[in-house]
């Protein structure tokens, strides 16, 4: 009887210890989930962030929550299961489809561009290799950089054939392979060898080949015309309030940038790449090997260091930027972590969310966002003058330098805003002027001081600053442009 009584207080005790470790386990994931919360939810207030979260913590799903509305006009909110256009994102599925068409030898990375599109431009077609567009060191120009692409070029459908022909086949940049150059033409030229070998379309391709076999029920081409269930609308930003996106044709983005999806599709297709369901794991970690900058096939690769730690962790990672909309994935190997941020308010600072739910997961110190010192500065601009705004510039600068946030972007984004919507060149002008105070080395603020003197008809002061803008950065093909357009009219 003694020794039964033993054996059940020892078991109880053994029970309460249990007991007291999950809860113990359970607080303190909750506490990552808290604090996650609170992160996204302060990117809300401070509007600069609308759109859906999934958070995975060792091959799980600890989070995932919609924020704003995915349609404004309805009041229809976001959710885990709505629809957004990713961007480039969009450019990891296209390599995923080319290395499975390598392993079937159907195409080879050292195959040359012409091999695969005869119909391509011999002389430069005959230089470029396959994995010279998977790595974005063509040297082939991207069609997106075309001076007045969006205003002039972007709402008109085109096929593929006849797009390569006019937007993607310029004379090259730099010696292919010598440099990298982020560029939108080699992954749109990568969908065309894709048709080209399959005979089918890049749409049917990726969801015979992807989305049926990991099941991503809810992700596809996006197009404007069919009925979507839960897509959300685009917007964009301005300081006077939120507007619908520019119509863009979705046939041009193509295999660089048409694809939908879901934070919970992009779960599936995480934990995917984990196995061999698409492709060998010899072959799925050529997609994972960095090249120059650290770009492997459609995805960043770098490492990723923590406060306090000499732990390095490995960060596998794409962000995405279309019209009304901008999209981040990151997949930390490690511990099986992936973070997605879908958003349809593309002002969002996707990477800088990113690392502070990653350092959350490691229980490290992380930044909370900042409030737009722009927005604050636009708000005194209407009610006061451009006297006042520039004060209050300098005095926040000086109280509240934690508080808001004074990155290059906010007073270009500022000065833009009053030379093209509100028609006011003398104070962007100021503007302008002010940020270069405070960033001297700001290759794009003298491009856009440039801009405002050119408009104002000081072509003297629009020469001086494109030229101190070429200076800072010798491959500003706009102040080229520019300076080539002003030096001829005097």
């Amino acid at each position: 009887m003694k020794r039964f009584h033993h054996f059940v207080t020892l078991s109880t005790a053994l029970i309460l210890i249990f007991l007291l470790f999950s809860i113990k386990t359970n607080a303190y994931a909750q506490d990552k989930v808290n604090k996650i919360d609170e992160l996204v939810k302060i990117y809300f207030d401070y509007k600069q962030f609308t759109g859906s979260v999934l958070v995975a913590e060792g091959g799980k799903v600890i989070y995932k929550k919609g924020f704003g509305l995915a349609n404004r006009e309805w009041n229809i909110p976001n959710k885990p299961d709505t629809k957004f256009r990713l961007g480039s994102i969009t450019k990891q599925f296209t390599s995923m489809l080319i290395l499975q068409l390598v392993e079937q030898e159907k195409i080879d990375l050292e195959g040359k561009l012409s091999d695969y599109l005869p119909y391509y431009r011999k002389d430069t077609g005959n230089r470029v290799t396959v994995h010279h567009l998977l790595t974005h060191s063509s040297g082939i120009p991207s069609y997106t950089s075309v001076p007045h692409f969006f205003e002039d070029i972007s709402r008109d459908p085109y096929p593929v054939e006849e797009f390569v022909k006019k937007y993607c086949s310029e004379d090259l940049e730099f010696e292919p392979g010598s440099r990298f150059l982020y560029n939108n033409s080699g992954y749109f030229l990568l969908g065309a060898i894709i048709e080209a070998i399959t005979g089918k379309t890049y749409e049917d391709a990726l969801k015979e080949r992807i989305f049926d076999a990991v099941g991503m029920k809810n992700s596809g081409y996006d197009r404007h015309d069919p009925i979507i269930p839960n897509r959300a609308t685009g917007y964009s930003i301005t300081f006077d309030g939120c507007i619908n996106a520019p119509y863009l044709d979705m046939s041009l983005p193509y295999a660089a940038g048409s694809l939908y999806s879901t934070v919970e599709d992009l779960f599936l297709w995480d934990q995917a790449l984990y196995t061999e369901k698409l492709l060998s794991t010899k072959m799925k970690d050529l997609l994972f090997t960095p090249h120059i900058q650290g770009y492997g096939y459609g995805w960043g690769i770098r490492e990723k260091s923590l406060p306090d730690s000499e732990e390095k962790l490995t960060s596998i990672s794409h962000g995405g930027g279309i019209n009304g909309f901008n999209t981040w994935i990151e997949r930390i190997i490690q511990g099986k972590h992936l973070i997605v941020l879908l958003n349809n308010t593309p002002r969002a600072r996707l990477a800088q969310m990113s690392d502070a739910i990653i350092r959350i997961l490691y229980d490290k110190p992380y930044d909370l966002p900042k409030k737009s010192i722009a927005e604050a500065m636009y708000k005194t601009w209407k009610e006061k003058d451009i006297q006042s705004t520039i004060q209050q510039y300098e005095t926040l600068k000086k109280e509240h330098p934690e508080e808001y946030n004074f990155a290059e972007t906010e007073l270009n984004n500022l000065g833009y805003f009053l030379l093209e919507n509100k028609k006011k060149t003398k104070d962007a002008i100021e503007i302008f002027k002010l940020n270069l105070k405070s960033y001297p080395e700001y290759a794009n603020g003298y491009d856009s001081l440039a801009e405002a003197y050119m408009i104002s008809g000081n072509k003297n002061l629009a020469i001086k600053n494109y030229a101190k803008s070429l200076e800072l950065d010798p491959n500003n093909t706009n102040a080229i442009e520019k300076l080539n357009q002003l030096i001829k009219e005097k």
